[in-house]
C-alpha cells in the first residue's frame, strides 16, 4: 500500500461556474477558506465539483490552478475517473503531470461492469499513475457496487492506497476493514458517516457539508483521534440536519446554493443539473442560520 494521503476531513469541493466558464477567483477564494480554517485535504473536480461536466481543456486547468494555490499546504486529490478506462488513464497521467498528490478513481458507472472488470480497470489506471489512488464506491450514482472481495484484491496494488466508501452500508465498510486491514486505509463518503466509520478504523472522510464547515467538519475527525468519541458524535448529530438537506436534491445542487448564499460564486450548476428548489434552499438556509453560518437570502 501507498502512505496515507490525508487524516481527518477531505473537502469535495465545489466548481463555481460563470455563464463563461469556471470562476476562479471565487475558486481561489473557496481555496483559501478551506485551508484557514483547518481543512485536512482538497479534492477537486469530483462528483461535487461537477468534473463529468468538465471539458478535458477545463479539467486539466482546474487541477493546475488548484496546485499552484494550494501550493502544498494540503494535499490535493484530483478527481480521473470515468466509465471510460482509457479517458480515466489520460486523465489521471494529466493530473500527476500537474502535480496532484493523488487520484481519486469512481467505479465505472453506465457499463457496469463485473467485479474482474473493476480489478483490470482499476489496475490498469494505478499502473499509469505516479501518485497514490484512492477508489470511490458510490453505487446509488453508479449502479455498481465494488464488493470487499474486490477491494481485498486490489489493496496489493501498490499505488491503491484507499476507499472512498459512499455504499451507506456500515456493515460492508466493517467488512472491508476486516478484509483489507491496514492494505487500505477507509474514508467516509457520507457525512452522515463519518463517525461509525472512523470507529471501524477509517481514517477520516470526503466531504460534502466541509464546502460551508470546514472547521466543523475537521473537528469531529480531530476530537474522534484525540478519544473524544462522544464529543465527536455530538458535533456530527449537531450538523446532521444540514448534512441530510444537502443530499435533498442531486449532490452538488443543494451545496451550489449553500456556496452562494454564503459569497463563494453564483449558485450555477451545469446541466442535466439543474437549481435547487426554492422551498428546499429556503429550509436549507435556515439550518445553516441555525449553525451560525452567516447566509444571504
Amino acid at each position: 500500500m501507498s502512505s496515507t494521503v490525508f487524516t481527518g476531513a477531505a473537502t469535495a469541493i465545489i466548481t463555481p461556474f460563470t455563464a463563461d466558464g469556471v470562476d476562479y477567483d471565487t475558486f481561489g477564494r473557496l481555496i483559501d477558506f478551506q485551508i484557514e480554517k483547518g481543512i485536512n485535504a482538497i479534492v477537486a473536480a469530483g462528483t461535487t465539483g461537477e468534473g463529468s461536466t468538465l471539458t478535458d481543456r477545463e479539467h486539466e486547468e482546474v487541477i493546475a490552478f488548484c496546485v499552484k494555490r494550494i501550493a502544498g499546504r494540503v494535499p490535493l486529490i484530483a478527481g480521473t475517473g470515468s466509465n471510460n478506462t482509457a479517458h480515466a488513464i489520460e486523465r489521471t497521467k494529466t493530473a500527476c503531470s500537474a502535480g496532484a498528490d493523488a487520484v481519486l478513481l469512481v467505479t465505472p458507472y453506465y457499463n457496469k461492469t463485473t467485479q474482474r472488470g473493476l480489478v483490470a480497470s482499476f489496475a490498469a489506471i494505478a499502473d499509469a499513475s505516479s501518485v497514490p489512488c484512492i477508489l470511490y464506491n458510490v453505487p446509488s450514482r453508479t449502479g455498481l457496487n465494488m464488493l470487499p472481495e474486490t477491494l481485498k484484491e486490489l489493496s496489493a496494488h501498490e499505488r491503491i492506497a484507499a476507499v472512498k466508501e459512499a455504499c451507506g452500508n456500515v456493515s460492508q465498510v466493517a467488512k472491508e476493514r476486516l478484509l483489507c486491514g491496514d492494505a487500505l486505509d477507509i474514508y467516509s463518503g457520507c457525512d452522515d458517516q463519518i463517525v461509525p466509520t472512523l470507529s471501524l478504523g477509517g481514517k477520516g472522510v470526503i466531504s460534502v457539508i466541509s464546502n460551508m464547515m470546514p472547521a466543523e467538519t475537521a473537528e469531529i475527525c480531530a476530537r474522534f483521534f484525540r478519544g473524544d468519541v462522544q464529543g465527536a458524535a455530538e458535533l456530527q448529530l449537531r450538523m446532521l440536519p444540514l448534512m441530510n438537506q444537502l443530499m435533498i436534491e442531486t449532490n452538488p445542487i443543494p451545496a451550489k446554493a449553500a456556496c452562494a448564499a454564503m459569497g463563494f460564486g453564483e449558485n450555477r450548476v451545469r446541466l442535466p443539473l439543474v437549481t435547487m428548489e426554492e422551498g428546499n434552499r429556503q429550509k436549507m438556509l435556515g439550518m445553516m442560520r441555525e449553525l451560525g453560518l452567516e447566509v444571504q437570502a
